[in-house]
C-alpha cells in the first residue's frame, strides 16, 4: 500500500511560475480578468486564443513592461513583483518577442552576447565564440557559422539566435511570442525541435501561437484565453482539436449548443417518466383550431362552411 501511494504523492508538482487573480486593465478597457495560470519545470504550456484574448497583455506582464494591476505572481514558491525587464530577467525569465530584437548587421556571436561581453580588460572574442558554439551545439541548431552575419540567415536560423541568446543568463522560464509565424515547414519544423531541447534542459517553456499543428505537436497543456478570462486548461493528450477552437471561438456555449442541452434534459425526463402530458406537435403536422380563410385576405367564410374549396 506505501509503495502505491508514495509515487501518486511524489507526482505532484510545485509549478516554478504560477499567476493567480491576475488582472489588468488600460483606463475603460480589461485586457486581463483573474488569470489563472502554472508553468512547471520542463514542461511546455501553450497559451492560444483569438485577437484580443489578452495574450499579448499576458507576455508584457511576465516579461516587466506592464505591472498588473491585481492578482499575484509566484516564482519558485516565493511571491514576486515584476515592475521591469531587467527584474523579469533577473529574476529567471526569459522572453523572445515577435520580432526577436536582432541586429542583423552584427554576426552571431555579437548577438548572443550583446549587453552581456566577456571582458578581461578587453573583450575576449575566442571566450564568447567558444562558448557559442556549445550553446548552439546543446540545441542541437543548424547555424553554418557563428561569426556570419545575422541578415544572412533563415527565420528558423534566426529564431534559433534569439532563443539562444535568452539562455546565456540561465534562465528557469522561457517565453516565445508566436515563435513559429511566417516560418516555412522546415523552419518551423527546427524551431519546435528546438523547444523540445528547452524541455530536456528542464526549463519551463511558454509559447504564445495561433498554429495549432505546433501547439497539439510540442505542447503538453493548452490554456485558452477569450476576452481576457481563462477559457480552457486541457492536457493536449486528452483534447481533440475541435474542442480547442470550440474554447477558443466560444462555440461551447451558443444557441445550437443551448438547445442540445435543453433536449437531453427533456429526454432524461422522458426517460424517468417526468415528460410534460402534452407534448408538441409532430413535425409537419397541426391541429386546425381556427376557420379556414376563405380568401388571400384572411377574412373567414361568413356561410356555413360549406364552400368547396379548389
Amino acid at each position: 500500500m506505501e509503495s502505491a501511494v508514495a509515487p501518486a504523492a511524489s507526482s505532484v508538482r510545485e509549478p516554478v511560475l504560477s499567476l493567480k487573480g491576475v488582472s489588468k486593465g488600460f483606463g475603460a478597457v480589461r485586457a486581463l480578468t483573474d488569470i489563472d495560470l502554472d508553468i512547471h519545470a520542463g514542461e511546455v504550456v501553450a497559451i492560444v486564443g483569438d485577437n484580443g484574448a489578452g495574450k499579448s497583455t499576458l507576455v508584457k506582464i511576465l516579461a516587466g513592461v506592464h505591472p498588473q494591476d491585481s492578482g499575484t505572481i509566484t516564482f519558485d514558491g516565493q511571491v514576486v513583483s515584476i515592475p521591469t525587464p531587467t527584474a523579469s530577467r533577473a529574476l529567471g525569465i526569459a522572453t523572445v518577442f515577435q520580432d526577436l530584437a536582432l541586429c542583423d548587421n552584427l554576426d552571431v556571436v555579437s548577438n548572443l552576447f550583446l549587453g552581456r561581453e566577456i571582458t578581461h580588460g578587453t573583450l575576449d572574442e575566442e571566450e564568447m565564440e567558444q562558448r557559442a558554439w556549445s550553446l548552439l551545439r546543446q540545441l542541437s541548431a543548424k547555424i553554418p557559422s557563428v561569426r556570419i552575419a545575422v541578415a544572412s540567415l533563415s527565420g528558423g536560423q534566426r529564431q534559433t539566435v534569439a532563443i539562444a541568446r535568452s539562455l546565456i543568463g540561465e534562465p528557469s522560464v522561457v517565453i516565445l511570442d508566436e515563435p513559429t509565424a511566417a516560418l516555412g515547414v522546415a523552419q518551423t519544423a527546427e524551431v519546435l525541435n528546438l523547444i523540445e531541447r528547452l524541455r530536456e534542459r528542464g526549463l519551463g517553456v511558454l509559447i504564445i501561437s495561433h498554429n495549432m499543428a505546433d501547439v497539439q505537436a510540442v505542447a503538453d497543456r493548452v490554456v485558452v484565453l477569450r476576452l481576457g478570462r481563462n477559457n480552457g486548461d486541457f492536457h493536449v493528450a486528452d483534447v481533440s482539436y475541435e474542442e480547442i477552437i470550440s474554447a477558443i471561438t466560444g462555440a461551447t456555449d451558443n444557441v445550437v449548443t443551448r438547445r442540445a442541452s435543453a433536449h437531453a434534459v427533456a429526454a432524461a425526463a422522458d426517460a424517468h417518466g417526468t415528460a410534460p402530458d402534452v407534448a408538441a406537435p409532430a413535425p409537419g403536422r397541426a391541429d386546425v383550431t381556427e376557420p379556414v380563410p376563405d380568401n388571400a385576405t384572411g377574412a373567414d367564410n361568413p356561410d356555413d362552411g360549406s364552400k368547396e374549396i379548389r
